[in-house]
């Protein structure tokens, strides 16, 4: 026999033993790894970071640039698009207002809150001890009632957007300045972190789409530069909130790479790219946006799916409810109106003007008392320009940030009956183009357990003194829910309800075969779906919020470095002493055992001094520039073969 043909033999023989082994493993029901599907490594090349876009899509503000930017291109994130047809209904997304407000029970609901604000004000002492003089609000309104504005110009030199030439759409300062009288509908394509899509005209996802390829590629093209046939050189990175939604992440990925032209896209989470942006490793990472407010506990680049909250408020809320106290005292500015564009942004300035938390971290209000003057201008196209003078009690502009924020979140009651104020991050539901996700691997697991589970008891019944166990057995693949998540955080009886978490409301289906589910799991199913639901309708405010992320962590170790370091970014808390009053809050309501364990409980809002709101994009670009994300590249080709499942092999968090 020649030395080739033994070969021959031997390779045989090990085919043959490989083959014997795997039917013993299957007979002892080990579960094997399913192998991904057969990807050609992409060749290892150069990226040269100025051929990386960087963007970060948010309610209210689009911040997108090259990777080597020092700072992004940051515009509103709106568009408005001409009329098809003359005659045609004008449709505008709303900004400031919410559905519902005018509910009876609203206005009782916020007396309520100011009640609040009245009793925390009043009881606490100015820095000297002195205790504050009673202000009546009819003194304020009295006064605010008689003010006449001053003419500062005859023109407010501010003018319509010149819609002469008829475009198509405009986009972010043109689409805002639209004159209401021109056929144009305006659009808002992401409300709360989410695409905006809804039943009226411009709000389904094909519509949403063109929209947000509409703003990108005029950014691109206008402000970066870069012409859209040649982003076919470009790569690039999106990033995406920590709570999304799967078919919208897809459609958003399908629409960069194959209608738009990018050769590569990274998807990474906002919460991991802000510990990027600003140096730090491990992070409860806070982001307070506009319209929604995040939180999600970061530990050396990894978001932990349990920790994550996104809150269903933000700044704009905050604005809303200064505009009906403002409206309280006697606004000398009657005609602003919430439905106004133009009026919206007026009080997003007079909130960030006049608002502040100042010293109450250190257990007593601010030495400002009774009613002080502020004066504010409105410059709005063919009007002149305006002085205005009101008159406000300081310490209630004081105060009553810190209610919608931390104590009181929602003032309007129906907020927290009709709407899911706590979104949680569920599990996929399965998808078409993926038939390998988490959603089947849970269900041939739980597959193979019984299978498995069958076998010992035909053993043990087979066996002197089976019927022990047997029962034994049975009891165990009763309790064998390892697939389920487990509760998180030590101690209380919050403890049960943190680890149902990441239980979605179909988890019955994928946990075990269809007509194979026992009742004590269907039982034990239902009652995790009505615990989430009873969560997320509750309105949690921000510190109880931040406690209750952190408290989802697995180990102390964890929590102890998320106490150390809370990242605050985001634009919707730049309130004057904010970071001292809710390093207050915090440290007051965390457990005592942790007291003892964190050395420093930090609060950090400007990190390296940068700005919070950009502090996202800026771990963005930072992942550009890392070896490291090589292989979390989505190629072009790739996507257009593979699709989604393509999410689920790169992406850096489980899909």
């Amino acid at each position: 026999m020649t030395q080739a043909e033994k070969e021959q033999d031997n390779g045989k023989e090990k085919e043959k033993e490989r083959d014997k082994e795997k039917e013993k493993e299957q007979q002892r029901g080990v579960k094997r790894p399913i192998a991904p599907p057969t990807i050609p490594d992409p060749l290892q090349e150069q990226i040269q970071s100025n051929f990386v876009v960087v963007i970060h899509p948010g309610s209210r503000m689009l911040r997108i640039g090259r990777a080597t930017d020092t700072l992004p291109v940051t515009i509103p994130h709106v568009i408005a698009r001409r009329h098809k047809q003359s005659g045609q209904p004008r449709y505008e997304d709303a900004w400031l207002l919410r559905e519902g407000l005018n509910k009876p029970e609203s206005n009782e609901q916020r007396q309520n809150g100011l009640k609040m604000v009245d009793q925390a004000v009043w009881s606490k002492k100015m820095s000297n001890g002195v205790r504050r003089t009673p202000v009546s609000a009819e003194q304020a309104r009295a006064y605010n009632c008689q003010i006449r504005p001053a003419v500062l110009d005859s023109s407010s030199r501010v003018k319509w957007t010149n819609t002469t030439h008829h475009p198509p759409h405009l986009v972010g300062e043109e689409a805002l300045y639209v004159n209401p009288s021109d056929c144009y509908n305006i659009h808002w394509p992401v409300v709360r972190g989410q695409l905006n899509v809804h039943a009226g005209p411009g709000g389904s996802l094909t519509a949403v789409l063109a929209d947000l390829e509409a703003i990108w590629g005029h950014v691109i093209q206008k402000q970066l530069d870069i012409p859209l046939k040649d982003l076919k050189y470009y790569r690039c990175i999106l990033l995406v909130p920590d709570i999304y939604n799967r078919q919208h992440i897809k459609e958003v990925v399908n629409m960069l790479l194959l209608n738009m032209g990018f050769s590569a896209i990274i998807v990474h989470q906002e919460s991991v790219c802000a510990t990027f942006g600003s140096g730090l490793s491990s992070a409860c990472v806070v982001d307070v946006g506009d319209q929604k407010t995040s939180l999600s506990c970061v530990e050396d680049g990894v978001s932990h799916r349990n920790s994550r909250l996104c809150l269903a408020y933000g700044g704009s809320d905050v604005t809303r409810t200064l505009f009906w106290l403002l409206q309280r005292a006697g606004f000398p500015y009657r005609d602003c109106q919430l439905s106004s564009r133009l009026d919206c942004q007026l009080l997003q300035h007079l909130k960030e003007t006049f608002c502040h938390l100042d010293q109450v971290c250190v257990g007593h209000g601010s030495d400002i008392s009774g009613l002080q003057d502020h004066e504010f201008q409105t410059r709005f196209p063919e009007a002149p320009a305006l002085l205005y003078q009101v008159r406000l009690g300081d310490e209630k502009l004081e105060y009553f940030s810190s209610v919608c924020l931390f104590v009181f979140p929602s003032p309007d009651v129906h907020l927290r009956i009709c709407q899911k104020m706590t979104s949680l991050q569920y599990r996929s539901q399965g998808d078409s183009e993926d038939p390998h996700d988490e959603h089947y691997l849970l269900a041939t697991q739980s597959k193979q357990d019984q299978s498995s589970k069958s076998a010992a008891d035909r053993k043990a019944i087979s066996r002197p003194g089976g019927g022990l166990d047997g029962e034994m057995s049975g009891q165990g693949g009763v309790g064998e829910l390892s697939d389920l998540p487990r509760a998180c955080g030590s101690g209380g009886g919050g403890g049960g309800m943190k680890g149902e978490m990441e239980l979605g409301p179909a988890q019955g289906e994928c946990l075990m075969g269809a007509g194979e589910v026992e009742e004590p799991l269907s039982a034990h199913l239902s009652r995790k779906t009505a615990i989430m639901s009873q969560f997320e309708s509750k309105a949690l405010g921000l510190d109880k919020a931040i406690l209750h992320s952190i408290d989802c962590c697995a180990s102390d170790e964890t929590k102890r470095k998320m106490y150390s370091s809370i990242l605050v970014v985001g634009g919707g808390l730049m309130f004057h002493g904010a970071q001292e009053f809710l390093l207050h809050r915090i440290i007051n309501k965390m457990p005592p055992s942790f007291r003892r364990l964190v050395d420093n409980v930090e609060v950090i809002t400007r990190p390296k001094d940068m700005d919070p709101r950009l502090i996202s994009w800026k771990g963005g670009a930072v992942l550009a520039c890392l070896d490291t994300t090589q292989e979390m590249w989505i190629h072009q080709r790739e996507w257009q073969r593979f699709g989604a499942r393509m999410l689920r092999e790169r992406a850096a968090f489980v899909w």
